[in-house]
C-alpha cells in the first residue's frame, strides 16, 4: 500500500519562494508534481526517477521550480522560487507505479500566492 502526504503549502507574496515536501510509504517506481487550479486542466509540472538522475519539467515551471528526492527521508520536495499569481493551485505529489503510470496520489497542498 503507498500513501503520500503533502506539506510545505501556504501564503506567499509574488516573488516569494516555498519547498514543498511528499513524504512516501510503500514503493513507488518514479515521483512527481502536478497543480490543479479551479476551472483549469490539471498539470504536470516535474517529474523525478528514484535515483534523482533524471528530471523532466513544464515549460510554465522550468528554471523556478526544482525537483528533488531525498531517499534516506522518503521524501520527494519541489522548490518553488520565483512565484507569480498564476502558480496559485493546490499542489499535488505522484508516485508511479509499476507500469510507469501515475497510479499513487497524495491529497493536495493549497499554494496561494498574493500581495
Amino acid at each position: 500500500q503507498v500513501r503520500l502526504v503533502e506539506s510545505g503549502g501556504g501564503l506567499v507574496q509574488p516573488g516569494g519562494s516555498l519547498r514543498l515536501a511528499c513524504l512516501v510509504s510503500g514503493r513507488t517506481y518514479g515521483m512527481g508534481w502536478f497543480r490543479q487550479a479551479p476551472g483549469k486542466v490539471r498539470e504536470l509540472l516535474a517529474v523525478i526517477n528514484l535515483n534523482g538522475s533524471k528530471t523532466y519539467y513544464a515549460d510554465s515551471v522550468e528554471g523556478r521550480f526544482t525537483i528533488s528526492i531525498d531517499n534516506t527521508k522518503s521524501t520527494t520536495y519541489l522548490q518553488m522560487n520565483e512565484l507569480r499569481e498564476d502558480d496559485t493551485a493546490t499542489y499535488l505529489c505522484t508516485g508511479r507505479g509499476k507500469e510507469g503510470l501515475f497510479d499513487y496520489w497524495g491529497q493536495g497542498t493549497q499554494v496561494t500566492v498574493s500581495s
